[in-house]
């Protein structure tokens, strides 16, 4: 056992005198130790109820014959951080996360682990330190959040971020905006739509890294509790077999996740995740990979903020395994990839209908012959930007309007609030990128205020930093190369004409080259927004979003710069 370098032999007595301190029992030490990564606190929704996880997979691995050990992960609120310089700490937690994961590993000498996120950058974070240090290891989610009820509608937290919005425009009341406010996160979870946690969970049982519902059962659902036991013992069988996440987590295994990707119309943040999980494995996967399986992939699903259904309806309509099992009848799949379960893919999900043609379209049926995420490349992003396009009114699949600039977030919320953006602008706000930022902050409020306000099939938004899976409309994100590097998105000026055709996977300036050249001679770095403490360290390794915002040593990984 891996645990061995800590538990036997004469060397290791002082080694057996610290567990003997921590109360375990010989006969427990003679057992695989099993890590159980909890990313539980007190002040993500998402995470109020992973103790309880936590103690339910104890349970399932000492059922199985293991010797359970919980250690802690950190985790940030994205809701909470919103629209404030707490926005600048959340993508950053992902590389604190797995780096501390990997050190918490192999630092003690664990057989194996359950990791046990459910929030944004937990699961992805998780996702890069299991592929990293590479030993036995399995995830269980926390869960989703049920849908709130307002007057008769289910609302989720992507309402309440409009609702603002619809306040600002003087469309809605302070009454009912207290409605929203106390009816529309009704329980612990992650929140209810296809927002970025929901969409990394349920792409962990795409991946082959969690079992069946891992991305789908509720958090209040005592389902979610056997789950978590389940997850427990199947620890040890894969301990026992050494079944590790690169066996798991192969080129195809991603190609899968991408596939499922497009047909759920998961967040546009999967396309700075995935990369940079499949990075930790010695995967390469570039964003055009996107645009290819796009093509061949219909979108099945118009969870919310796209459409009216929650992650709850699709758990009843069949799940993820449901929505695979269509992709699997156009061989869009590989089915023959190893899983936690011990299974393929083709195993898993065999038996697995869709039991709601409204929730999962049938794959004859889709809401769109190509899948919910476009990758756009132009001269306004000649390294690519990102959408949801699952999520972009039909209107505004292609549009062209004058660019209104900012150089923050604050900046461009006041001028939409304050009704200075109008039907057909295109707004854009740089300086956010990862380096910008620092941090590459999501544009939630700005994106909610537009919709509020009524012109979210009127009015597109651009930004080099990233959107939460609950924004909608024609946001394009993650414009590479950014402004803080001199990527051309600096280089617009307030007024120039910016085009916008998802359908051609399109994104340019109606500017001259020769105009672009002379504004680029022009253009000075800015001087950076933070320069000490942990963000000024992030800020000097990150790269691009178009390359997941990995960290790098500089100079050992390539140039960002547009200079």
């Amino acid at each position: 056992m891996r645990s061995d370098s800590v538990k036997t032999g004469t060397a290791q007595a002082p080694h057996r005198s610290l567990f003997n301190a921590l109360g375990f029992t010989e006969e427990e030490r003679r057992r695989p130790m099993i890590g159980i990564v909890s990313s539980y606190n007190e002040i993500v929704p998402g995470h109020m109820n992973l103790d309880k996880i936590a103690e339910a997979v104890k349970m399932g691995v000492a059922m199985a014959g293991g010797m359970p050990v919980v250690f802690p992960a950190i985790a940030v609120c994205d809701g909470i951080a919103m629209g404030h310089i707490g926005m600048k700490y959340s993508l950053v937690t992902r590389d604190l996360i797995a780096d501390s994961t990997e050190c918490m590993a192999l630092a003690h000498g664990f057989d194996g682990l359950v990791c046990i996120p459910n929030c944004d950058k937990n699961v992805p974070g998780l996702l890069m330190a299991a592929a990293r240090v590479n030993i036995p290891i399995i995830f269980v989610s926390g869960g989703p959040m049920l849908a709130g009820h307002v007057q008769g509608q289910k609302r989720s937290l992507s309402s309440m971020f409009e609702a603002v919005g619809s306040v600002a425009a003087g469309t809605m009341t302070m009454d009912e905006l207290a409605e929203f406010e106390e009816k529309v996160c009704p329980t612990c979870g992650s929140c209810s739509g296809m927002y970025t946690a929901n969409s990394m969970n349920c792409l962990t049982e795409a991946l082959g890294m969690g079992l069946k519902g891992n991305g789908t059962i509720p958090a209040v659902y005592s389902e979610r509790i056997r789950l978590a036991k389940h997850a427990g013992m199947k620890i040890m069988e894969l301990v026992e077999k050494d079944i590790k996440p690169r066996d798991i987590m192969t080129r195809d295994a991603f190609m899968n996740a991408l596939t499922v990707d497009m047909a759920l119309g998961c967040s546009t943040n999967s396309m700075l995740h995935l990369p940079a999980i499949a990075r930790e494995a010695g995967v390469e996967l570039n964003v055009d990979i996107a645009n290819e399986l796009s093509a061949v992939t219909p979108n099945l699903c118009h969870l919310a903020p796209a459409g009216p259904t929650y992650i709850e309806d699709l758990n009843e309509a069949g799940g993820v395994y449901a929505v695979m099992n269509e992709l699997s009848k156009k061989n869009l799949l590989h089915l023959d990839c190893l899983t936690v379960t011990g299974k393929t893919v083709g195993e898993n999900i065999q038996g697995c209908v869709n039991k709601n043609p409204q929730v999962i379209r049938p794959i004859e049926n889709p809401y769109s012959e190509t899948g919910g995420i476009a990758v756009l490349r132009g001269n306004l992003a000649p390294d690519s930007g990102v959408v949801k396009r699952s999520a972009v009114a039909d209107e505004m699949l292609v549009h062209e309007g004058p660019a209104r600039v900012f150089d923050c977030e604050e900046d461009a919320i006041a001028a939409i609030k304050n009704g200075r953006i109008v039907a057909g602008d295109v707004v854009v706000i740089r300086y956010e990128g990862p380096k910008g930022g620092p941090g590459m902050r999501e544009m939630l409020n700005p994106t909610s205020a537009i919709a509020g306000m009524g012109l979210g099939s009127s009015v597109a938004l651009i930004t080099d930093g990233r959107f939460s899976g609950a924004s909608r409309g024609a946001s394009i994100g993650h414009v590479s190369p950014e402004a803080a590097v001199g990527g051309p998105i600096a280089l617009v000026e307030e007024g120039d004409i910016i085009r916008i055709d998802i359908p051609g996977n399109r994104l340019d300036v109606l500017v001259s080259d020769e105009v672009l050249k002379a504004r680029r001679a022009a253009w000075k770095p800015r001087e950076p927004k933070v320069t000490t403490g942990y963000l000024s360290r992030y800020r000097e390794m990150v790269t691009s979003g178009n390359r997941g915002a990995v960290l790098e040593i500089p100079g050992q990984g390539g140039n960002d710069s547009c200079n």
